[in-house]
């Protein structure tokens, strides 16, 4: 019986952990996209790419801090200056491009409670742009006596 529920429990992780990554053949798709692991050389060996891009699609999908990455994809820090390297080579927009093909519309959602505006970004000097939206005070029937 203990066997059974180690092996739902497996199941039930391998799922999850197979919600926030790529397909198969998603990377086929997008593998040439991205620069070439580098290999011997200065310092340790990189990553392979795809972890590093389901640890991205991790972090992306559950809006999480970097630093609450986990383990099973690395250090948390490799990840986002991977991220960031991409990031300013335009890589992310070639593969947005690319996948965005499937169109299968399973995430279009965007929550407003995550996005926030500077405190100064609610309004700027000069007031409303469009005047026809602004009731001047005139036109407004006084409710009380001066």
């Amino acid at each position: 019986m203990t066997e059974t529920k180690g092996a739902i429990r497996t199941v039930i992780l391998d799922d999850m952990i197979k919600r926030h990554e790529m397909s198969d053949e998603q990377w086929d798709r997008i593998k040439d996209m991205v620069p070439p692991e580098r290999s011997g050389g200065k310092g340790r060996p990189a990553k392979d790419n795809r972890m590093m891009i389901n640890a991205i699609i991790w972090i992306l999908k559950t809006g999480a801090p970097w630093r609450d990455l986990p383990e099973r994809y690395g250090s948390w820090n490799s990840v986002y200056s991977r991220y960031s390297r991409w990031t300013k080579r335009g890589i992310w927009e070639k593969i947005f491009l690319e996948l965005s093909k499937d169109l299968d519309n399973e995430e279009y959602m965007i929550d407003g409670s995550y996005v926030r505006v500077h405190q100064h970004g609610s309004g700027g000097k000069g007031g409303t742009k469009n005047k026809e939206l602004v009731v001047l005070e005139v036109d407004i029937p006084r409710r009380s006596m001066p």
